[in-house]
């Protein structure tokens, strides 16, 4: 399911300015692609993700120190909720298979405008 939801992601062009922007656009092609989901989801007082499908966390990234956005999803690693994790970034970032033993994908941003 997480590798169908990068597919989907990486086929639109979505905006690459507004973070809130590009959420409402990929909230979009989600309700398009008929997968249901939920937004700003609250996994702690600290984190809230951007969306969840079932139990995949997906954060949406266009901006932020790639050390920074690491430790944030280690963060919605820790949670229970969570199985695995979509980053969906502009950035030029790679992320490692597993973090802490959950798996995760990085949907590139810029695929849809190539």
């Amino acid at each position: 399911m997480m590798q169908n939801i990068k597919a989907i992601i990486e086929r639109h062009r979505l905006p690459l300015t507004d973070e809130k922007v590009t959420q409402a656009a990929i909230a979009n092609a989600l309700e398009l692609a008929d997968i249901s989901f939920e937004r700003e989801v609250r996994l702690s007082d600290a984190d809230i993700v951007d969306f969840m499908v079932g139990s995949i966390a997906i954060e949406v990234k266009i901006k932020g120190a790639k050390a920074a956005i690491y430790r944030q999803l280690e963060r919605y690693a820790e949670h229970d909720c969570v199985t695995s994790i979509l980053l969906v970034t502009s950035r030029s970032m790679h992320l490692p298979a597993l973090i802490k033993g959950k798996p995760t994908l990085v949907a590139s941003l810029s695929r849809g405008w190539m």
